[in-house]
């Protein structure tokens, strides 16, 4: 009987039309290649809906407010003390409160060495070894989302929280320090004085040159998120290779090795204060940052590309 059948069906041209036409139903809402129709890798993970995801994070608020709260603790700090606000010499601390440049300097000074690395390697850190954690990662994949435009958009998204972060606490900084030592000349240790527009200018392009500098523990921290799947592990690694960095720069005996420590020129910005800028720091610290973060996100990219998924 089923033999029958099945001559029937390959005989009967009523029935193969009706075979086609379920065939056609069935597979109309498929491509080719196997994806559903409209179906658009670079509509899915838009960019404004994972930063705002970001955004609503309990960890982003926290760490946005207490950028945001650290120029009026300083404030508060030298209010308590016995800072003097006439000093024209000393270090970045002892001319912190001559002007409101000097005032943004040394906020950018106290928290050039850890603050501000550790919030960059938060923000990379935690951008796929949280959804790892979570597990949820492998059904953002699953949506289906192409690894290649995961990486990215999160690593967009990861870039303009650190960049705000990194510009509201120099820009809170100044407002504040307009308000409570005025907008007098920005003083160097070395005794230079520059106008106060001057100034401003040079605190944009120490801002630009941080956040140039801090690529490269951006690249180490997403390497690291890719590579694991606990979020503290990776934003702790990072954390703590920048330090190592740190503690073997003050080793004079290395000698010319110091210059190839990702965190030499961690401070080079501060040359822009002065009459006759020198540039060369700048450029050698510019260009090692560059070097390594590029070298970090193609291994993150490689890495990620290849990672078996279970969680």
């Amino acid at each position: 009987m089923n033999q029958q059948n099945e001559h029937d069906v390959h005989t009967d041209p009523a029935a193969i039309t009706d075979l086609t036409e379920v065939a056609s139903h069935e597979h109309s809402g498929w491509q080719r290649s196997g994806a559903v129709t409209g179906y658009r890798a670079n509509r899915t993970l838009p960019l404004r809906i994972e930063l705002a995801r970001q955004l609503r994070r309990r960890r982003t608020q926290l760490v946005l407010g207490f950028i945001l709260l650290l120029p009026f603790i300083l404030v508060v700090a030298f209010e308590i003390g016995e800072a003097n606000p006439n000093r024209r010499s000393g270090g970045f601390v002892d001319l912190a409160t001559a002007s409101a440049p000097n005032f943004v300097v040394f906020a950018l000074f106290v928290s050039g060495s850890f603050l501000l690395p550790m919030v960059v390697a938060l923000f990379f850190g935690d951008t796929i070894a949280s959804e790892a954690s979570w597990s949820s990662l492998k059904y953002l994949l699953a949506a289906p989302v192409p690894r290649h435009r995961l990486l990215r958009q999160k690593f967009i998204t990861s870039g303009l929280l650190s960049l705000l972060a990194l510009t509201l606490l120099p820009a809170v900084a100044l407002a504040v320090g307009v308000f409570w030592y005025g907008t007098g000349q920005a003083v160097s240790p070395a005794g230079d004085a520059i106008p106060f527009g001057t100034s401003v200018i040079a605190i944009g392009l120490s801002i630009c040159y941080i956040v140039v500098h801090l690529f490269w523990l951006a690249g180490l921290a997403l390497l690291l998120s890719v590579s694991t799947d606990a979020p503290l592990g990776a934003v702790g690694g990072a954390v703590l290779v920048s330090i190592l960095s740190q503690i073997l720069d003050q080793i004079t005996a290395l000698g010319e090795l110091r210059n190839y420590l990702p965190t030499h020129y961690a401070f080079a910005w501060s040359d822009l204060i002065a009459t006759d800028i020198d540039w060369s720091n700048m450029a050698s610290g510019a260009l090692s940052a560059v070097a390594y973060g590029t070298v970090f996100t193609l291994l993150a990219a490689r890495r990620f590309s290849t990672k078996d998924i279970t969680s």
